[in-house]
């Protein structure tokens, strides 16, 4: 069965598509400063030379420089991995893991969070979705 292209990510290469996805755009340079705990600067031009090959990013280049750039939108990507944490984690039930983050504390719903939740939730009952 072939893999989901998020789970073939390393953790150092979820960490650069992070930094891709919060800049839109980067350098090699400009990625391996915004990297927590960075490896070295090779290691980082490594990791960009293996996320170009699995499809996860592309690269023009500028004032011969390679400026990096994810392949896929951010919402693409979101909901790739949120679909991916369902099947996981929550039996692919959408109300098991809204259940799970309404129990988080750290998650502490404002009265307004919860309104535009419930109006959300009106909304798909009379769409039928």
């Amino acid at each position: 069965m072939k893999r989901a292209r998020h789970q073939t990510l390393s953790r150092r290469e979820r960490q650069i598509m992070d930094v891709l996805y919060r800049l839109s755009r980067a350098t090699a340079s400009e990625i391996h400063q915004a990297l927590p705990d960075p490896p070295s600067y090779s290691a980082v031009r490594a990791k960009l030379r293996v996320l170009e090959e699995k499809g996860h990013i592309r690269h023009e280049e500028q004032a011969l420089r390679y400026v990096y750039l994810p392949v896929v939108s951010r919402d693409k990507a979101k909901q790739s991995a949120l679909g991916h944490l369902l099947e996981t984690f929550f039996d692919n039930s959408a109300e098991q893991a809204i259940t799970a983050l309404l129990n988080l504390k750290q998650a502490a719903l404002s009265r307004e969070n919860l309104d535009r939740l419930s109006l959300l939730i009106e909304k798909a009952k009379k769409e039928g979705i």
